[in-house]
């Protein structure tokens, strides 16, 4: 019998989490494991499920006083035949119900356990929060690491001049939130350390007039670019030439493992996720937490020496096909669930 997967996110931002909830969908459900969703409200998402064929429900997720989630998500439950709920992050994990479906927690971050109560199993996608998990108390046999995975698709590159960019500088590329953990004000005065590169910044969030006003005040605005969220990352990996991620916090760097996938080199803090992921020198280059100076310095390194840049992207691209392939990242979802028993998952 083939197991039934019912997937959840409860969240209505746009980020890395988000992304990788709809790659994984797809791959599962292109893989032949039946594979559902329930998810807040959000075009881009919605559009790429159905593209996809996967059947998925919109629900509120709204809060401590939703009386509606929990019960949509039972029916679907029950329509699809699920023998698993799967819940992405807290608001996910705390509208999941009771059932005789097995209910998984899919943990990307340090989030509080106490929503993940009475749940069969939790899924770690780095070895880090596995451990992190078990020293909270949760019982080792009741949680498995399976890491995200990438997959380089079709499409051309962005074109430089459709974002005034020129041909020929130095183009650096920075993806995720505007946040204050993503550290882009680090990248943004690296960037007045290298005045011949251009930088582009491809995420939505909070701090954008902040950063924006950064940008300015460093001299740098000219060589800058906002991009805002793209549903495009393909083109934005296939026309930089060096990946920068000076995230504070970071307990994955999925772009890291993407920009793998592309061949761009990167440069990363040495946050918990980066630090765990790259091997500096071998297959990208690893530099203190908040430190401009050092950034720029390994961008700079980087910029120079095309051949270092082509050796490690050599080995990112191997380490992809080692480590995060869809295949093996799919398999290992697959195997988990045929574990649980009783033909009761699916994921």
């Amino acid at each position: 019998m083939t197991p039934r997967a019912l997937h959840l996110l409860g969240s209505a931002g746009e980020g890395g989490a988000e992304t990788y909830f709809v790659d994984l969908v797809r791959a599962l459900h292109a893989a032949g494991l039946p594979t559902s969703a329930a998810l807040r409200a959000n075009a881009g998402r919605e559009r790429a499920l159905a593209a996809a064929r996967v059947a998925y429900d919109v629900l509120p997720f709204s809060g401590a006083f939703d009386f509606m989630t929990r019960p949509a998500v039972a029916r679907r439950a029950r329509a699809d035949r699920a023998d698993v709920l799967v819940g992405w992050m807290s608001r996910a994990a705390r509208n999941m119900p009771k059932g005789p479906w097995r209910r998984i927690g899919r943990l990307g971050g340090y989030y509080d356990l106490k929503n993940y109560r009475g749940f069969d199993l939790l899924v770690a996608n780095t070895e880090e929060l596995r451990d992190w998990i078990v020293g909270q108390g949760w019982p080792a046999a009741a949680v498995r690491m399976i890491p995200n995975f990438a997959e380089a698709v079709d499409g051309p590159p962005a074109p430089r001049a459709a974002l005034d960019t020129p041909e020929g500088v130095p183009l650096l590329l920075g993806m995720g939130r505007l946040h204050s953990a993503k550290a882009h004000d680090v990248s943004l005065r690296a960037l007045a350390r290298l005045p011949d590169a251009f930088l582009w910044i491809a995420g939505a969030g909070p701090l954008e007039a902040e950063l924006k006003a950064l940008a300015a005040d460093l001299g740098v605005a000219e060589r800058v670019r906002f991009l805002g969220w793209r549903d495009d990352p393909w083109a934005l990996y296939r026309a930089a030439d060096l990946c920068l991620f000076p995230s504070r916090v970071e307990p994955l760097g999925n772009v890291v493992i993407q920009a793998w996938a592309y061949g761009l080199p990167v440069v990363a803090a040495a946050s918990a996720g980066p630090a765990a992921l790259l091997r500096d020198g071998e297959d990208g280059r690893l530099v203190p937490v908040d430190d401009p100076e050092a950034l720029a310095g390994a961008a700079a390194a980087l910029i120079a020496d095309p051949a270092l840049r082509t050796r490690l992207a050599a080995a990112g691209r191997a380490r992809v096909a080692n480590e995060f392939s869809q295949t093996a990242v799919v398999a290992r979802w697959r195997t988990l669930c045929q574990e649980l028993g009783a033909g009761r998952c699916a994921a």
